[in-house]
């Protein structure tokens, strides 16, 4: 028990000691805070969770820093082919969602009630398949699509009853 608190001890005051000036370096080589402190601490994560190890290197440090530059590398190379990508990702086809009076109603039903709705009348798929995406019966599918208009008609409808009192 003693030799466990003896190592978490040294640990820590091993990283009260690096800490500081690994994360000074990382954002001197990174050039972005949020990275910088995200790669010193995913290094120190590591440290700590191989720190049996890491403690009895002749550079505990330098492993450390090392670690640290392998992230921030990952992670820019991570960003270089995102960038890559993105345009021909940006310039794929979309489709955009259906717009209109009755879709903005949609918005307003109960969540179970607007994914039917949609799931069925713009995903296109039919009530077995609406029933396996929401884990429910085919059954609670018409159910519930059969509220939805309910509620849609009634709501449509109301237009034209305040018309009708005017």
């Amino acid at each position: 028990m003693d030799a466990v608190a003896g190592e978490d001890q040294s640990f820590e005051a091993w990283y009260r000691a690096t800490h500081p000036l690994l994360l000074v370096a990382m954002r001197a080589y990174t050039g972005d805070r949020d990275v910088a402190a995200e790669v010193t601490d995913e290094a120190f994560s590591r440290a700590l969770r191989h720190w049996r190890r890491v403690q009895t290197m002749a550079s505990p440090d330098g492993w450390t820093y090392r670690v640290a530059v392998n992230l921030a590398r990952r992670r820019a190379r991570r960003q270089r082919v995102e960038r890559r990508l993105f345009p021909l990702i940006a310039s794929s086809p979309t489709v955009s969602p259906p717009a209109g009076e009755v879709w903005s109603l949609v918005r307003d039903l109960p969540p179970r009630q607007r994914l039917a709705v949609v799931l069925r009348y713009v995903a296109d798929l039919d009530e077995a398949e609406v029933a396996a995406v929401m884990k429910v019966r085919r059954g609670t599918v018409a159910s519930t699509l059969w509220s939805a208009r309910q509620s849609l008609g009634a709501l449509l409808a109301e237009p034209e009853a305040m018309e009708e009192k005017l």
